[in-house]
């Protein structure tokens, strides 16, 4: 005769609703894991590198929970074509007080761009600016003159009137 203590039941392994949530609980952090793997790769790697030089047109701290440094830079245009705009971003307070200290005169920024960044809390342009340094020997660059109405006196040719 056997007790009923002597019985002995397979262990409970748990239930399917709590099996479900520990995989989705795994899926999920697995998702969390590959986007901050992915966040850190474009901000790691380079797509490209280089200096632009110009003038700085403007340069905020911008952003609602993300400050970033964003600004704008007139690049040096060859003669007879339109200036060209390079936004860019700066991470570094240092950079920013460098560029800030320069605002107007001709300057030099090294650049590199990070392509595929999920995020404008990481900044607003895909070029991140770590360094500045003076461009000595630029000359100021050329704004267009205005557009002249045709039927001006200036538009037409001066003729000199017979004697």
């Amino acid at each position: 005769m056997t007790d009923a203590t002597d019985v002995t039941r397979p262990p409970q392994r748990g239930s399917v609703l709590g099996r479900r949530l520990g995989i989705l609980l795994l899926v999920a952090l697995g998702a969390v894991a590959l986007a901050v793997l992915y966040i850190l790769g474009a901000l790691s790697f380079t797509y490209s590198e280089g200096e632009r030089a110009g003038y700085v047109k403007s340069f905020a701290r911008r952003g609602w929970l993300c400050k970033t440094w964003e600004g704008e830079m007139i690049v040096a245009a060859i003669p007879g074509t339109l200036p060209e705009v390079f936004t860019f971003t700066v991470r570094s307070d240092e950079t920013a007080r460098a560029i800030n200290e320069r605002l107007g005169t001709p300057v030099r920024l090294h650049y590199r761009q990070h392509i595929g960044i999920p995020s404008r809390c990481f900044g607003e342009s895909a070029y991140f600016v770590d360094g500045v340094a003076p461009a000595e020997g630029l000359a100021p660059t050329p704004t267009p003159a205005p557009p002249t109405p045709a039927g001006s006196p200036q538009a037409s040719p001066t003729v000199a009137a017979p004697l």
